[in-house]
């Protein structure tokens, strides 16, 4: 059996099972979607939203890309984000990325990884750059690893108080709240690291003011 044909028979064992268990479960979950969160994550095929939160179909709006960057010309990841926040309405926004990120680790190195993938790295590159002084302190080269594993996603954040998305729906209903969270591939742990709200002050260089 081809490995693609046995993701279809999952499927239709999964399927099966939740009507077995709730008749009405597809036909609720059909009807509308009202998420409270917002889930920018990492690609990585070990980290995925809404089993590691346990959470079900319905509960979690998710995208994801490499290393979970939040990059302003970015339209994939605005487009989500003006959906979550201006139509879902989502409370939380929540960037998460995990230890042993290979994007993270790639951007650590001097290595030519074509045009495309230099470009996307080139912005944890950036973060590196931003708080290198802190970093080279770190003599552990793992811990060096996991250090901007953290900073990346703290960095990101920020990215998301940048935007105007972000900014009006601050100013008129005082929310989303933002989140960086950090999960443990090794634990399989999540770790809050850095949290942003409508009181939080940005710099004014990136405020608008005719929101």
């Amino acid at each position: 059996m081809y490995t693609y044909e046995k993701l279809l028979l999952e499927n239709k064992a999964w399927a099966q099972e939740k009507v077995a268990d709730d008749p009405q479960y597809f036909e609720r979950l059909s009807q509308i979607q009202r998420p409270e969160f917002l889930w920018i994550g990492c690609s990585d095929s070990r980290v995925p939203a809404n089993e590691i939160t346990n959470t079900q179909p319905g509960e979690i709006f998710v995208h994801r890309n490499v290393a979970n960057l939040v990059i302003h010309t970015d339209v994939n990841l605005l487009s989500v984000l003006e959906f979550a926040v201006q139509h879902l309405k989502v409370k939380h926004v929540i960037v998460c990325g995990h230890y042993g990120c290979g994007g993270v680790k790639a951007a650590m190195d001097n290595h030519n990884y074509n045009q495309v993938l230099n470009m996307w790295l080139r912005n944890i590159k950036d973060v590196y750059r931003l708080y290198r002084e802190e970093l080279q302190q770190i003599k552990n080269e793992d811990l060096r690893f996991d250090k901007l594993v953290e900073l990346n996603v703290k960095e990101q954040v920020i990215h998301l108080a940048k935007t105007s998305i972000i900014q009006k729906a601050w100013k008129h209903e005082q929310r989303p709240q933002l989140h960086g969270w950090v999960y443990g591939l090794k634990d399989g742990l999540i770790k809050p690291i850095f949290e942003m709200d409508h009181t939080t002050e940005i710099d004014p260089l990136y405020q608008y003011d005719d929101l």
